[in-house]
């Protein structure tokens, strides 16, 4: 009898987690397991793991039991569960998602000899005045200053694992993945907290304008705060390299290492639709105005010293992909 593989994902039927489903569902012989929920039917979001052959699927809470039953098969977690709003107010809720959850599975790991790849957040570097490098020694994350509590949650859970791989008790791969902005399909049940692209494709298919944030600081246009764009194919295809490439850990950007503006991707969306770019301007929330960022750009020398050699998607690419193989079509989902 072949043993059994298994690839034990949670937030499986999430945005990235979706994504890295498909890609992980390519082999066979893994078997991927989908930890996640799925709530109401009519939101979709089962509809993002539809397309794929998954072995299990697992509730949140059943999650540390059914690890425990079938760890011997357990060849990997990858923890992609998280709450992700931005403006959640609950901090207790953030705290215990986001890293008491994560600390356990870590230990879990570690007690079983089995592999975590985890996500992070760029969310991590609080306003970038210190910029993007993705040093993983301890001091260098201990001075890390998020600007909310989804940041510090993501940026302690970092400080944990650097400090349990350095008391030598930590999984045999550990992997903290440290996500800019990522857009592409099955984003669709993220609501406010989707991509800029996904927001504004119904206006743009529709023959309407699009509305951009007006710029506050006099050295930035309106529409030209800059973030590092990244393909959701880039982050799978990063991580199931990671699951391939077990002798790398630490803790790694994943962007697309070139910092482009909200009106280029508006303009990529345009340009993807074959419509000429309608683009006003809004005046920003003021709850967000003073811990909004203006630049965000991923450092890959890291991942790339690490042996990822693979190029990244552009954004006009990224954008004409996603647009016409996803948005515009009956079923958008990957």
């Amino acid at each position: 009898m072949t043993q059994r593989r298994i690839a034990f994902v949670t937030g499986g039927a999430g945005f990235i987690g979706s994504n890295l489903v498909a890609k992980l569902a390519e082999d066979r012989t893994l078997d991927v397991v989908v930890c996640d929920r799925l709530r109401e039917a009519e939101a979709g979001k089962w509809k993002n793991i539809a397309k794929h052959p998954i072995g299990d699927f697992v509730a949140p809470e059943d999650m540390f039991d059914w690890l425990e039953k079938r760890w011997r098969d357990v060849e990997m977690v990858v923890h992609m569960a998280a709450v992700s709003s931005t403006t959640e107010p609950d901090a207790d809720k953030i705290v215990h998602s986001n890293f008491t959850l994560s600390r356990d599975l870590f230990r879990w790991c570690a007690d079983r000899q089995r592999r975590l790849i985890y996500a992070s957040s760029a969310a991590t570097y609080g306003d970038g005045a210190n910029g993007f490098d993705d040093d993983n020694g301890y001091e260098a994350l201990a001075a890390l200053r998020p600007l909310n509590t989804y940041g510090w949650s993501k940026a302690l859970f970092d400080l944990f694992a650097a400090r349990q791989a350095l008391r030598d008790y930590a999984p045999p791969q550990w992997v903290g993945l440290k996500f800019f902005n990522v857009y592409g399909p099955n984003e669709e049940h993220k609501h406010s907290m989707k991509s800029v692209a996904s927001q504004i494709w119904p206006h743009v298919r529709d023959g309407h304008g699009v509305q951009l944030f007006k710029s506050y600081r006099a050295d930035v246009p309106d529409g030209g705060q800059k973030r590092d764009f990244v393909y959701v194919r880039d982050a799978a295809d990063i991580t199931e390299w990671l699951t391939q490439n077990p002798q790398v850990s630490g803790i790694f950007n994943l962007g697309s290492g070139t910092a482009r503006s909200f009106e280029d991707m508006a303009r990529a969306v345009f340009a993807a639709a074959g419509k000429d770019a309608q683009i006003d301007y809004t005046p920003m929330p003021p709850a967000i105005r003073d811990k909004y960022q203006y630049f965000t750009e991923a450092k890959m020398d890291r991942l790339r010293a690490a042996g990822y050699d693979k190029p990244m998607t552009s954004l006009e690419d990224g954008i004409g992909d996603y647009v016409r193989s996803y948005l515009s079509q009956p079923d958008p989902y990957r």
